[in-house]
């Protein structure tokens, strides 16, 4: 197995080290010249020796913030990654704490967790010898049956310490939870896509977004609309970067979304063509504005450690190259994506369940025996069945009543949604004509406010000639898309490429529901910018709270 530290120290790409073939053309050299050759090469030969050990080294630290009020004596440690020297023969009343706190860490990671074993609370890599490894592992078994989870060895690691040079192991391992009622999926008996839904205890929703550049419109709503959490970017093994792929890279960049990437059809080229598809990325990412750190995954411990970085650090960018014809290196993908976790912990759910209900409304059905159904994600809030909420604006700025008959995730019923979760509400008889991508269905008791025009500060990504008062530009912010005109540039009659300002657009078709500080990209031809919402300015005949209610 390969060390946290050495993956994150060998350059991607030059795996072998550095001269692994050479060819050597000179004088003869002199006997001492020789001599302290031969020696600089036992040296090497010695070091290569211990290097197939993990050294004595150290791990990040845990994140530790001390609670408030009857928290007071307890630590409130954030994140999901727990580290334990040993969880041998524990006492009746350590075991209870030990599994109360594994109980805190599924909760902090949403459901998983990663335990170090033979590691101490500052991070240094200890190990622990066999027979206590083991009963340390059997241990964890235990807490994890205790809290209805389950425990995945994802990889041991060798390291010398102490006097006596013994060897002993670290184990990393993930504890997942396991939803109530449910079992592992079992695909013999899972025949449908409902049926493996329902058994999963993790699901990972992947959005195809189309390649071609006719269609960016609808790959730059499915980034700004769907609020994902990764992108994977595919990129053909045989044809390398295209002009496409580069706009993607850095339309996903501008939004902060981190990115991971995959280069498929491996099977159709030879081993040169793969290699320098992925030496033109690691240029490309390694270029002054990208400032990535490609990381090419070639086993499963690269999996493992990539999966755990990228989630860790946005600058780190994973390099798959795989077939889905062959199924060369799936397996290390698939390992990538079970470890990867959720970026966003329990205690930023909470706070968005504690806000008023707030569901965006990304697309738009009718299905037989059933009416109207929405789907979308929930912003913030909790949506239960038979819940009634207002949906809107309409092109008159006005809200409309209406009622949550059913709800669906992942193609299986629940009675509650909870904020991040996206979903299908089924509406019954609501009209569908009266329904459009980029409303918003919100509590009765909030009053949005609804605006034709807004102000944001913006910086040009570029632009052919100037950008100035007048011009038109495609605006997307969150699930909104629409053309709007260019009000005012304050502070200046117009930008170029690179150059920032605070700029007031104007919709020209309807007014639209946003929010302050959400993120904002606008294009139009080859002219692009980002920025995010700084000022909302609503128009008077939108501003009667009780005069925009109307039922339907």
């Amino acid at each position: 197995m390969v060390d946290l530290v050495q993956i994150a120290a060998v350059p991607p790409g030059n795996r072998h080290g550095p001269g692994s073939l050479s060819c050597i053309k000179g004088k003869k050299s002199s006997k001492k010249s020789r001599a302290r050759r031969g020696k600089q090469a036992r040296k090497r030969r010695n070091k290569r020796k211990k290097n197939n050990r993990t050294p004595p080294t150290i791990l990040p630290p845990e994140r530790v913030d001390i609670g408030l009020g009857a928290k007071a004596a307890l630590k409130a440690e954030e994140g999901n990654i727990e580290y334990k020297l040993k969880l041998v023969n524990p006492t009746q009343y350590r075991f209870e704490h030990l599994a109360t706190q594994l109980k805190w860490r599924l909760q902090e990671g949403r459901g998983e967790a990663v335990y170090q074993i033979g590691v101490e609370d500052n991070g240094l890599l200890v190990g622990l010898t066999e027979t206590d490894m083991k009963g340390s592992l059997r241990t964890l078994k235990r807490m994890a049956e205790k809290v209805g989870a389950d425990i995945t060895l994802l990889r041991e690691r060798e390291v010398d310490y102490g006097l006596d040079r013994n060897t002993r192991k670290i184990a990393e391992v993930l504890v997942r939870k396991v939803p109530d009622d449910q079992q592992v999926v079992n695909y013999s008996e899972s025949r449908t896509a409902e049926d493996i839904c329902e058994c999963s205890s993790k699901m990972i929703t992947f959005i195809d977004l189309a390649g071609h550049q006719k269609y960016l419109k609808t790959t730059v709503f499915g980034l700004t609309s769907y609020c994902p959490d990764f992108a994977m970017l595919v990129v053909s093994a045989n044809t390398g970067i295209a002009g496409t792929t580069r706009e993607h890279l850095g339309l996903a960049m501008a939004l902060k979304v981190p990115i991971f990437i995959v280069v498929s059809k491996v099977d159709l080229c030879s081993h040169g063509t793969v290699e320098r598809t992925v030496r033109q990325l690691e240029r490309v990412f390694k270029q002054p504005g990208c400032n990535k750190v490609p990381m090419v995954v070639l086993n499963p411990d690269d999996a493992v450690t990539a999966a755990q970085q990228f989630a860790q650090s946005a600058c780190i960018t994973p390099i798959f190259t795989l077939s889905s014809v062959s199924g060369e290196s799936l397996d290390l993908l698939k390992v990538f994506l079970n470890i990867l976790p959720p970026l966003s912990n329990s205690k930023e759910q909470e706070d968005l369940m504690q806000q008023l209900t707030e569901f965006q409304v990304d697309e738009i059905y009718s299905v037989p025996d059933v009416g109207t159904v929405v789907g979308g994600t929930l912003y913030s809030g909790v949506c239960r069945e038979g819940e009634r909420l207002v949906v809107g604006p309409t092109e008159d700025g006005r809200f409309l009543r209406l009622k949550v008959d059913s709800i669906q995730r992942n193609r299986s019923a629940c009675r509650v949604l909870k904020a991040g979760q996206a979903a299908t509400l089924a509406l019954g008889n609501f009209d569908r004509s009266l329904l459009r991508k980029g409303m918003v269905m919100v509590s009765p008791k909030m009053n949005p406010t609804i605006c034709c025009q807004f102000e944001a500060a913006i910086v040009l990504l570029f632009h052919a000639k100037t950008f100035r008062r007048g011009s038109q530009v495609t605006v997307h912010v969150g699930n909104v898309r629409q053309t709007a005109t260019v009000e005012r540039l304050h502070g200046k009659d117009e930008l170029r490429t690179g150059e920032r300002a605070v700029v007031r657009f104007h919709f020209i078709k309807h007014p639209e529901y946003l929010r302050l500080t959400a993120k904002l990209l606008f294009r139009e031809g080859v002219t692009k910018g980002i920025g995010h919402v700084t000022r909302l300015l609503p128009h008077n005949q939108y501003l009667n709270h009780d005069q925009n209610l109307q039922d339907y």
